[in-house]
């Protein structure tokens, strides 16, 4: 095994040959959006994004399936799984069985497998002092999401975000494992600050992030001063207090977005000064929703974050969006 849950590892990875790594990793969701194909579209991204991070190639996928066959359709059913098929198949793999059961309410998911060298996987565990911290999609998904089930968020929110969440992280992956990085994770659920902590504490160092260099859906703001702040947002938001410090100039507006549980977030790329030049280039050229560097690696306590307003030490430095 070249994975382990000492490492914070979100996948397993098992050595096949001195060529060939087995990558293993599930997720499944409850929908966040309305439209059903949609929702099986932006489960698979999500579920696929686990790969990704490490690098692997995903190969094939198993469905998860919770569904109300006597309340709802079986029509919706056949559109969740044709969009969850539909997004494996763009990542060049396929869906070979599942599982279904009978529940109050529709969830979905995948387990997957890809495939990678054992010697290119991208931890969590090698990011260092002094690396630039970039990320690959916006914030705010979690905080749409709820507005979108409040019936608060206009069509073309709602056409952006899904749009978003179902945006494979492949090209992404494909710019880090060419340029050669230190260290990455995904932002899912626990959020930007959730995820950038486990990668500190796996690598063993601390970070300084930027508010004014993350990039934020626009909707968010807004639907956040207004209360649309889904409560593993606000769980996560309660949980960052034990390693999170807030300079004054950052709202706590600012600090539940930081939080907010993200579905099918994007990667975030510990990378060394010298190497993000060509990595945002990279980036750009795949196609990432954006390529933002957002904070710095220090030296500190492994673990730990502390959140500017801003950092005048970034603004030099070029980011795509």
């Amino acid at each position: 095994m070249l994975g382990s849950f000492d490492n914070l590892d979100d996948t397993a990875i098992y050595s096949l040959n001195d060529d060939m790594a087995l990558v293993l990793s599930v997720d499944y969701i409850t929908p966040v959006v309305d439209d059903p194909y949609a929702f099986g579209a932006i489960a698979a991204a999500n579920a696929l994004s686990d790969l990704y991070a490490v690098g692997a190639s995903p190969m094939l996928a198993l469905n998860l399936v919770g569904f109300p066959t006597k309340s709802l359709p079986m029509g919706m059913l056949g559109e969740i799984l044709r969009g969850g098929a539909d997004k494996v198949k763009e990542a060049n793999a396929w869906v070979v069985g599942g599982h279904s059961i009978e529940d109050y309410e529709p969830k979905y998911g995948l387990v997957v497998a890809g495939l990678v060298h054992p010697g290119s996987v991208i931890r969590k565990t090698g990011a260092r002092p002094g690396d630039l911290l970039v990320i690959t999609k916006p914030l705010g998904s979690g905080i749409i999401t709820t507005g979108i089930d409040r019936g608060i968020v206009g069509a073309g929110g709602v056409t952006q975000v899904t749009a978003l969440m179902a945006t494979l992280n492949s090209g992404a992956a494909r710019a880090m494992v060419n340029t050669g990085v230190h260290a990455c994770t995904d932002v899912t659920g626990f959020g930007l600050l959730g995820h950038l902590h486990s990668l500190l504490v796996a690598s063993g160092v601390a970070a300084e992030v930027s508010l004014a260099a993350t990039p934020v859906l626009p909707d968010a703001w807004e639907l956040a001063r207004r209360g649309s702040v889904p409560a593993g947002s606000h769980s996560n938001h309660q949980h960052a207090a034990e390693f999170v410090q807030y300079i004054p100039g950052v709202s706590r507006v600012a600090e539940l977005i930081l939080c907010d549980a993200q579905t099918s977030g994007g990667l975030l790329i510990a990378v060394s000064p010298d190497q993000v030049q060509t990595l945002l280039k990279a980036l750009e050229q795949e196609q990432a929703p954006v390529a933002a560097i957002i904070g710095r690696v220090t030296a500190g306590k492994g673990g730990s974050i502390t959140i500017h307003p801003s950092l005048k030490s970034l603004t030099s430095l070029t980011s795509l969006t």
